[in-house]
């Protein structure tokens, strides 16, 4: 164990002294990470595809999600937000009883970019503490908000054992001009076997209501995977550890 984590922080270190030349300070660039870090970007078995959420859990939103995936017999990670586990932590429970996965997105979607080492470290811990203590399993991802990654950013995970992970393709259902139509456009756009979807299961830091037009997108997003043979899974079941 002392091993492996010694060997994670050489990679964050890595990964965060990489990123730096590639694309300034610390801001990624996703077309560079797809082809440096393929597991960063969330790229595993060509087979599959993992389903995330964002942002969650919404008490209004999520149930309506776990319902859609229930039906469709499908799992999912949701990338949970402190702030919002905290408040309804009952469905936290729900999801993972469900057989979904919880993953940390930090306490509350703000951008690491402009923070300090301690701040972050404090930020990431708080939300994978309280999954923690909630569940009794530590969860094992992380996903930065709005997908900007930083040197600290990277060595915080890594100092607390919890795996990075981006996307490779998304809906945009976020947008208040989203649509039923353009979140699953969007999504096929750059979905492929192999990758990482993001939607989001709330609207708490999108357009009011944005969760309705991803939720009536889904079963279309299922349906493509389908069509294409991609079995859809958490991101435990897609990326290796």
């Amino acid at each position: 164990m002392i091993a492996a984590r010694a060997g994670m922080r050489l990679a964050a270190g890595g990964i965060a002294a990489g990123l730096a030349v590639q694309a300034g300070p610390a801001l990624s660039s996703l077309t560079v990470v797809r082809r440096r870090w393929p597991t960063l970007a969330g790229i595993g078995a060509a087979g599959q595809v993992a389903l995330t959420f964002d942002d969650g859990p919404d008490p209004v939103g999520t149930p309506r999600f776990l319902e859609m995936l229930a039906e469709r017999q499908v799992h999912a990670t949701f990338f949970v937000l402190g702030r919002m586990l905290a408040a309804s932590p009952s469905l936290g429970l729900e999801i993972t009883a469900a057989g979904h996965e919880l993953a940390g997105h930090g306490w509350d979607d703000t951008n690491l970019l402009p923070r300090g080492a301690r701040v972050t470290v404090a930020d990431i811990a708080r939300t994978r503490v309280l999954i923690g203590n909630l569940t009794g399993n530590a969860p094992l991802w992380w996903r930065p908000p709005y997908g900007v990654l930083s040197g600290a950013g990277l060595l915080a995970a890594a100092r607390l054992s919890l795996q990075p992970v981006l996307w490779t393709a998304w809906g945009r259902g976020w947008e208040a001009r989203a649509t039923q139509r353009s979140v699953l456009a969007t999504a096929r756009r750059d979905l492929s076997g192999g990758g990482t979807l993001l939607l989001h299961d709330s609207d708490c830091t999108s357009a009011p209501g944005s969760w309705r037009t991803t939720l009536a997108a889904l079963p279309d997003v299922l349906d493509l995977c389908d069509a294409h043979g991609w079995q859809v899974v958490p991101v435990r079941e897609h990326l290796p550890r």
